[in-house]
């Protein structure tokens, strides 16, 4: 009998020592939270009245190991339709009544693409998933993907919102990684990237057609200007497919920024068809030639300016410089090529002195991001393209 008992004792003890291994090889694990770093900024940088909850100073923070920690708190955040507001932090250590308020708004249905959101959720749940193997995290990723497929339009884009709303939002979204942002989650899941293998076979051919789809629609979107196939707009209309207007200082344009990750996108494509190929050469041929030399942008000290968006104690300037790599603006203007500017009041402008100081300093107006798909550009051509070098 006390023999017995040892064994019994000896195997309790064993699975306790398995179980803390396990335990602690999962806090060992880093899941990165950059992806969701757009999002947290806009949550401690811009007070918004609209939020369910803002941040309370001197807050802690989960550690990126604390892997399961995040996972439940974007469990929280998940809305009962299945996808996720923007701006807030996951990491952040909530307070009681801060869970009780989110846990209370999860029939709302203000869910979003915009900074990086929901697919960012979903990844993280399948990593997380895979790590941990709880049900829990797995139900949740399921519907967040459901809830993607669900949102696409007939025609293969993505509103920035959905369910669509009555503004801009309804529009086809390149801006913040929305659209591309959704068709690399999707390529993972088609792909059965290690974290995604768990997708039931159902739900991974619908993502291959809403890939397949969302292609066909990038291709129909690419901007036709002067007769010349160029790259494409940060936002499309949703039925016409032309570039648009978002907020007044987002003009129909061509925007450099937002293309180079849809011509990224296209280039990860195996065995492109002529059509895919053409869509790369000419956004390559759009960059190399829209590119600006011997000029840089600095940022300097300037007395602070406080507006109802933000306050500001510097200023952006732009300079020349013979050493300054290859530059690119946000917006180049249709017709003319030219390079383009806006402002809160929707006027054309022509430099970057010419917008208000709040707007100057607040946006991004200058971009480096064609430079990758350039410097990427060789090896794909040589495979996919060999007699047409669009860079000589």
């Amino acid at each position: 009998m006390n023999q017995f008992r040892m064994i019994i004792i000896s195997m309790f003890i064993g699975g306790i020592s398995v179980a803390q291994e396990k335990v602690q090889c999962i806090d060992s694990v880093t899941i990165s939270m950059a992806p969701f770093s757009d999002s947290s900024r806009h949550w401690y940088g811009i007070h918004d009245d609209g939020n369910i909850i803002n941040p309370l100073p001197e807050r802690p923070q989960y550690s990126e190991t604390e892997i399961t920690k995040i996972a439940d708190n974007i469990l929280l955040f998940q809305r009962n339709n299945g996808g996720w507001p923007k701006n807030y932090d996951m990491q952040a250590i909530l307070t009681s009544e801060q869970i009780d308020s989110v846990a209370n708004a999860k029939n709302q249905r203000h869910t979003t693409f915009d900074n990086s959101t929901t697919y960012t959720q979903i990844e993280y749940l399948a990593r997380v998933y895979s790590i941990t193997r709880e049900e829990k995290y797995k139900d949740a990723c399921l519907k967040g993907i459901e809830f993607v497929l669900s949102a696409q339009y007939p025609n293969g884009g993505w509103p920035q919102y959905f369910p669509l709303e009555n503004n801009y939002s309804r529009l086809i979204t390149f801006n913040d990684g929305a659209y591309i942002g959704i068709m690399n989650m999707l390529k993972k899941i088609i792909d059965q990237h290690s974290y995604f293998s768990f997708i039931p076979d159902e739900i991974r051919k619908k993502a291959e057609l809403s890939f397949q789809k969302g292609l066909e629609c990038i291709l129909q979107m690419q901007i036709v200007d002067n007769g010349r196939l160029t790259a494409w707009c940060q936002q499309h209309d949703e039925i016409t497919l032309k570039p648009a207007w978002a907020r007044a200082f987002e003009p129909p344009a061509i925007c450099n920024g937002e293309s180079a990750p849809v011509v990224l996108l296209l280039m990860q494509l195996e065995n492109p068809s002529p059509e895919i190929i053409q869509s790369i050469q000419s956004a390559v041929k759009w960059f190399s030639d829209s590119k600006i030399l011997y000029t840089r942008v600095k940022t300097i000290q300037a007395p602070i300016e406080k507006s109802r968006w933000q306050t500001t104690h510097y200023d952006k300037v732009v300079v020349f410089d013979p050493l300054a790599p290859p530059i690119w603006t946000r917006y180049y203007e249709l017709k003319t090529n030219r390079p383009l500017f806006c402002d809160r009041t929707r006027e054309f402008l022509y430099s970057l002195a010419e917008v208000s100081r709040e707007r100057r300093s607040g946006y991004g107006w200058y971009i480096y991001s064609p430079q990758e798909v350039l410097d990427k550009y060789s090896e794909w051509q040589q495979k996919w393209a060999p007699n047409g070098n669009r860079l000589k």
